[in-house]
């Protein structure tokens, strides 16, 4: 099946399965491991990375799987289609994926209703839910700001964080926005806006950056120095790579878009671990890119982060997934 439509189908099927016996089907324990992290309490360490569920439809159904937290979006202000199709490829030689899709979401409005139905939040079970913002691809990257901006006044009041993604590679211009002058100005304004909203809602959402595997050493130590700077709470590495080293000469490498899976998991754990040692003991870290197993998922802690997301690796391997990386990772921090 187009990758695509299974992809729309199991959505489909997730969010009118959710909060009925079907959710059976899907449903694991979920591992207690908790850490406490930007003065939050993750139930354990293993998270549902943003884009699979991208307006927020099934986040019940996710939270059932087992995970500890649950990342939705990427959500821009506006509604938008995203790039033409087709635009998911699957390279299971390499376990990995190839997507452009795009930001594909139905807009801030549709995506902030969908979170106030969970049902899961709302009887104060113990999952922590990430809203991933982003801008819409009609925005000049000039004015990238207020749509940021829009989105975090948006979802600051639903969210047990925000996530602020300016890695994805299928946003023309959108990694421009992690450069020195640019990076700086963007976190500057939303450290701004979201001391107006603590004030406003008497709460202080902690805030997450975003970044990609495709950097040198000196540009993660700039974003780090950045990130501090601006007091931003947390950092997640990485998003999807636009490197085909890994891949080269197979169907679809050399399709446009942001590689994720298996080849993806040593330039993010190269990245964990430079973070950590520039940002030092104690700043929160989500590593993410790779984990198709539990030993990936130990490893990402091994090179420095703190909780683990995973993506690509619950297309290939399934929810199974999920409690394994738990189980394996509490074992080792044991």
């Amino acid at each position: 099946m187009d990758p695509e439509k299974a992809h729309d189908l199991t959505m489909d099927m997730l969010s009118k399965g959710q909060r009925t016996p079907l959710q059976w089907a899907w449903c694991h324990q979920t591992v207690s491991d908790p850490i406490e992290l930007a003065g939050l309490r993750f139930p354990n360490r293993v998270g549902m990375a943003a884009g699979l569920d991208k307006n927020a439809r099934a986040i019940d159904a996710l939270a059932a799987m087992g995970f500890g937290f649950v990342e939705v979006g990427t959500v821009t202000p506006k509604p938008q289609p995203g790039n033409p199709k087709p635009r998911m490829f699957r390279l299971p030689a390499a376990n990995a994926l190839i997507n452009r899709l795009g930001f594909n979401n139905e807009g801030l409005d549709a995506f902030i209703r969908n979170v106030q139905l969970s049902q899961v939040r709302a009887q104060g079970k113990p999952m922590l839910l990430g809203l991933n913002i982003g801008k819409n691809a009609a925005t000049p990257i000039e004015e990238a700001t207020s749509d940021y901006l829009i989105c975090l006044e948006g979802v600051y009041p639903h969210a047990d964080y925000v996530t602020v993604n300016i890695s994805s590679p299928n946003t023309k211009n959108l990694r421009a926005l992690q450069s020195d002058e640019a990076l700086d100005a963007l976190l500057a304004a939303i450290a701004e806006h979201r001391e107006q909203l603590s004030t406003t809602h008497q709460r202080r959402v902690p805030i997450f950056v975003k970044i990609a595997p495709d950097l040198d050493e000196a540009q993660v130590r700039l974003i780090a120095a950045t990130l501090t700077r601006h007091c931003m709470d947390g950092v997640i590495a990485t998003n999807t790579t636009i490197s085909r080293d890994a891949v080269q000469g197979m169907p679809h490498a050399e399709e446009t878009g942001g590689l994720s899976g298996a080849p993806v998991l040593a330039a993010s754990n190269r990245v964990i671990t430079q973070l950590r040692a520039e940002l030092g003991s104690a700043y929160p870290i989500i590593g993410v890119g790779g984990v198709m197993s539990a030993q990936d998922a130990v490893s990402k802690i091994r090179a420095g982060a703190d909780v683990v997301q995973i993506y690509t690796g619950l297309i290939y391997h399934g929810p199974e997934l999920v409690s394994n990386a738990a189980k394996a990772i509490k074992a080792m921090t044991a």
